[in-house]
């Protein structure tokens, strides 16, 4: 028997499966890619998401992101651990099993400070890992953007910038022109049928041996045959 879903979490996640639905450009280098942000911004894009082998500086801002939410709660996370830390070796000094050493102290906070420091170190580390990966939404295993060839570079060489098309100002031929005015080498439009090339040179260009006649091949396997 399925379970029903309340709409709130239902739109949720529609919403999160929709995120990448949109257009998807690749830019030759991360100065081009963040001057391509903040002029999208200038015209009223706000549904913006990049992709980058490594942080750019400054992006967060040219995106308009507020301040990220995993700083507080690694400091609640710390806080938490070193709570913990305290409260078991008092509890096992002072309640559990007391011994009394020579009429000593049952407890003695100078010596669980590296217990409680341990456990704050701990517990910041798993909260700071947790919550970057529920803020994110991961793991991802299905993503419209995972049908383009092209993304896969993303870890490698390549610098991508999409524009949802739940983005208000969105029309798929101006923002089209937009991105390649602002220097996008390529643009495919993504959605949950797969990537499909609709600007840049590639486009452009004439394909190979076009007066040819076509010879029947068999298809390579692509992440659309999943």
């Amino acid at each position: 028997m399925r379970l029903p879903i309340p709409n709130a979490i239902a739109a949720r996640l529609e919403e999160r499966s929709n995120q990448h639905v949109g257009l998807l450009a690749e830019f030759p280098d991360p100065g081009a890619l963040y001057d391509a942000v903040k002029g999208l911004r200038e015209r009223g894009y706000t549904r913006l998401d990049t992709f980058s082998p490594f942080p750019i500086h400054g992006m967060d801002r040219a995106m308009g992101l507020p301040v990220s939410k995993i700083g507080y709660l690694v400091f609640f996370g710390g806080i938490t651990g070193a709570f913990l830390g305290w409260l078991l070796q008092w509890w096992t000094s002072e309640v559990d099993y007391p011994i009394n050493i020579s009429n000593k102290p049952l407890y003695a906070f100078e010596a669980s400070v590296p217990i409680i420091f341990e456990l704050t170190i701990l517990f910041s580390a798993l909260t700071a890992v947790g919550a970057m990966l529920a803020l994110n939404g991961l793991p991802r295993p299905y993503d419209p953007l995972f049908y383009s060839d092209r993304f896969g570079r993303a870890t490698d060489d390549g610098f991508f910038l999409h524009v949802a098309a739940a983005d208000g100002t969105f029309a798929q031929d101006r923002t089209t022109d937009d991105l390649l005015g602002l220097g996008a080498t390529a643009v495919e439009y993504v959605d949950h049928d797969g990537a499909t090339l609709v600007g840049g040179a590639d486009l452009a260009a004439p394909a190979p041996n076009a007066d040819r006649a076509p010879v029947p091949v068999t298809p390579p396997h692509t992440t659309g045959d999943l």
